[in-house]
């Protein structure tokens, strides 16, 4: 069975960067967003980038952000993906020949997942995450897991209100292709806990095993 992919999000400090290298996730999240208490100037953003070995994939999360702001983020990054938090469309994301994550918001008055997942076809992925419409993620919203679309071969994230003490059981009740997390594992809007973090890592990995545990006795 394929491994619950693991992203982190909102990294602003080099040591943070470095912890997510060790446990050796999927993803680094850095964000660009202007809304955002976590984001980076181009400066900072391009020392921690320089942490990030070829195997961890960086992403660069913007919301509304001039097209100008977001090929300089590209240009100057060198993003693996990028992450678009706002109203843009699927044309707008896939026009800068960049594989793309979409955030979809599940939170109060959402849209049906799978309708709005149907509005972009070029995704790489969705993220659904638990705030509401035209709001900025990394809140710890939480929404119901069981709201994902089923019957989908699309990759989708899973985000808003992930921490140690439940991602276990959001893995096995939603089966995502990935967990993001953020506030989650942070003292402050953008300075990580270490013990959080590890104990993050952990428990979406023993939610993995036990899933492999549970096909292999069917």
């Amino acid at each position: 069975m394929s491994h619950t992919r693991i992203k982190l999000c909102g990294l602003t400090r080099p040591e943070d960067v470095r912890l997510a290298v060790e446990l050796g996730v999927d993803y680094v999240g850095l964000v660009f967003a202007p809304r955002s208490p976590r984001r980076l100037s181009h400066e900072s953003a391009h020392r921690l980038r320089s942490l990030v070995p070829e195997e961890i994939a960086v992403v660069a999360l913007v919301m509304d952000n001039p097209r100008g702001e977001v090929q300089a983020i590209i240009d100057d990054l060198r993003p693996d993906l990028l992450q678009f938090h706002g109203s843009e469309d699927d044309v707008y994301c896939s026009s800068f020949g960049i594989p793309f994550l979409k955030s979809v918001a599940m939170g109060a008055a959402a849209a049906d997942a799978g309708a709005a997942a149907s509005l972009f076809p070029s995704a790489y992925g969705l993220l659904l995450d638990g705030h509401g419409p035209g709001e900025a993620g990394g809140s710890g919203q939480r929404f119901d897991w069981t709201r994902t679309p089923g019957g989908t071969q699309r990759r989708f994230f899973l985000a808003g209100g992930l921490c140690a003490d439940n991602v276990g059981v959001a893995i096995r009740t939603a089966r995502p292709w990935g967990v993001d997390v953020s506030s989650g594992i942070e003292q402050a809007p953008g300075i990580k806990d270490g013990g959080k973090t590890r104990f993050f890592v952990e428990e979406s990995r023993r939610a993995d095993s036990r899933k492999e545990q549970q096909h292999g006795s069917d």
